[in-house]
């Protein structure tokens, strides 16, 4: 009963230094916010320019979705409509110059049928691109096949 108590105190105290340790900053990292408060609001950042219309951008990863290389300000995607369906549809992509959606978005994945319910959502899983420089220095190197 004792050593239950004891083993107890000592985890608590473990715990208890860890979580003063983690919220010390000894390793000079640096809010993206700069020294501002949480509680004050920041300043609205700079809008960027959108990549132009570049094409197909290059991945980064494997499996990652393709990024959305154009504005989509003013898009509707709701239950009723997906405006990105206006292009990259089957039946139009090629006459509008865009990427076909892949065979895996439609209900029966060898692209028969509607677009499947849990893929009619583009913004889920794909990304516009804005041409900015990231945000903290990066070493990472793109996926080659």
């Amino acid at each position: 009963m004792k050593i239950k108590l004891l083993m107890k105190s000592i985890l608590t105290m473990v715990l208890i230094l860890f979580s003063q340790l983690a919220f010390t900053n000894e390793g000079g990292l640096q809010s993206l916010r700069g020294s501002l408060p949480l509680t004050e609001t920041g300043l609205t950042p700079q809008t960027r320019p959108w990549k132009q219309n570049s094409g197909i951008v290059n991945r980064d990863y494997e499996a990652q979705p393709p990024v959305i290389p154009h504005e989509i300000t003013g898009y509707k995607i709701n239950l009723r409509s997906n405006k990105c369906l206006t292009c990259h549809r089957r039946e139009t992509y090629k006459e509008m110059g865009a990427t076909m959606i892949s065979k895996t978005h439609f209900e029966d994945k060898k692209g028969n049928g509607h677009v499947s319910a849990n893929r009619y959502f583009c913004t889920q899983c794909h990304i516009p691109q804005r041409d900015i420089p990231p945000l903290v220095k990066n070493t990472f190197t793109e996926f080659q096949e």
